[in-house]
């Protein structure tokens, strides 16, 4: 049966390297074109109706990259926060941030802090930067917090369900996405949102995700909207 628009959507933005190397440019410069790219995707995304978007853009083990890259990393995500607050604020966006913030530099975790707490109160599409973020180490982290939960009530961390674990996640609150979308063309899926996308329909697209436009979304979600969602189940006709 067909589905309708996905209520959330987490996107793995790969190739940004791979687009500078073909131009015989240096690696940064396809981080840049990559930031143009994800605006473009959060403001579409946004005209679609999708209520949820995770963007990963900077993994745990991003930090074995070369220290100029991962600082100018650093500073595109603090230019992105700073600069687009307008636009976040005019289409009533929340920004919020998954991920270890205390293995941040300071500067940039109290960056997403305050975009954090000046969009937290806005009612349309909620935008998930997962930012020093690995899917094990999110799950690590839930289960230290449910650990310390038991150990200062006295309870036995024996009685461990799956709803405890899913409440300690970064974002608890925020549902399971139904469409995880790779761009480069390649197809694993790199630590990300390992315990919320365990049923998630997965899209992989062969263009890097600089040359992303509001048309490559839409066709990920008609893609999406044409699957036959089962969730382990059989359909009506047994199938």
């Amino acid at each position: 049966m067909a589905g309708g628009i996905p209520r959330h959507v987490g996107i793995i933005m790969d190739g940004n390297g791979r687009w500078a190397k073909q131009r015989g440019m240096i690696r940064t410069q396809g981080h840049l074109e990559g930031l143009k790219a994800a605006k473009r995707i959060v403001k579409a995304a946004s005209d679609m109706g999708i209520q949820y978007l995770t963007l990963y853009a900077f993994s745990t083990e991003n930090w074995k990259r070369a220290a100029g890259e991962v600082g100018f990393i650093m500073g595109l995500v603090k230019q992105y926060l700073r600069n687009e607050i307008a636009f976040y604020r005019e289409n009533r966006i929340r920004i919020r941030h998954a991920g270890d913030a205390a293995g941040l530099p300071a500067d940039i975790a109290e960056e997403l802090a305050s975009a954090a707490h000046d969009t937290g109160g806005f009612n349309g599409m909620q935008v998930i930067l997962a930012i020093n973020y690995g899917g094990r180490d999110e799950i690590v982290r839930a289960l230290r917090r449910f650990a310390a939960r038991q150990f200062a009530s006295g309870q036995d961390a024996a009685a461990l369900t799956e709803n405890d674990i899913a409440a300690g996640l970064d974002n608890p609150d925020v549902p399971d996405p139904d469409l995880i979308i790779r761009s480069a063309g390649e197809y694993r899926m790199s630590n990300f949102l390992l315990w919320e996308g365990a049923y998630a329909e997965f899209y992989v697209s062969a263009k890097l995700w600089p040359d992303w436009t509001v048309d490559d979304l839409a066709k990920a979600v008609d893609e999406y909207r044409n699957r036959d969602r089962r969730f382990g189940g059989i359909t009506a006709n047994g199938e």
